[in-house]
């Protein structure tokens, strides 16, 4: 396996972030993730999420269309697997705005208008977000204008291949991802707490 030295940390990286795939960093195999550029084992990536969330101070997750609107079937099973994961990790929940354009009345203010993350991040005070059921196009690049502009912890739980610009990165998220991690949570938290 073909490791890059390049790695994906928090920002502020400057006002163009190098994309991570410029700088060597390869997206994982299935049964894989990134973690800060690296490719390791999906369960070690969950590890290491279930520690940041529980490390962070005001973590959010930031569900996109995929996961908000049930198109298809599993979508609200994941969605309340979601909320649940939330409700365990604390984690406050803040919705991406449905980006998709509207046709065939195109409101350019909305539609054209560039996406923002980082204003978001630094109103709310975020050091740690997650990504999910957010179309790959849209998160890579919000994903590089946080890391760009801010210091917050991005982790994108991808239901493709994954993002070579978060943090973390696990592919192919579906039900038995989100509940390992849930279940990672509620035993790193347990040990905490005891």
């Amino acid at each position: 396996m073909l490791e890059s030295k390049y790695q994906v940390l928090t920002g502020p990286e400057g006002y163009l972030p190098p994309a991570a795939a410029s700088m060597g960093v390869t997206l994982p195999d299935k049964g894989l993730a990134l973690v800060e550029g690296t490719i390791v084992p999906e369960k070690v990536a969950i590890e290491k999420i279930a520690a940041k969330i529980l490390q962070a101070k005001n973590p959010f997750f930031f569900p996109g269309p995929l996961l908000l609107w049930d198109w298809k079937e599993g979508v609200a099973q994941k969605a309340a697997m979601v909320k649940k994961l939330a409700e365990v990790a604390g984690i406050k929940i803040i919705p991406m705005p449905d980006y998709r354009p509207k046709y065939p009345m195109i409101n350019p203010d909305i539609e054209i208008n560039p996406n923002h993350p980082n204003l978001t991040i630094w109103h709310n005070k975020i050091d740690l977000c997650l990504f999910i059921g957010v179309h790959c196009h849209y998160a890579n690049v919000a994903l590089k204008i946080i890391r760009g502009g801010t210091d917050c912890y991005t982790i994108a739980l991808c239901g493709e291949a994954g993002h070579e610009d978060a943090m973390i990165s696990l592919r192919d998220v579906g039900m038995a991802q989100l509940e390992a991690l849930t279940e990672a949570v509620s035993r790193l938290k347990g040990v905490a707490n005891s």
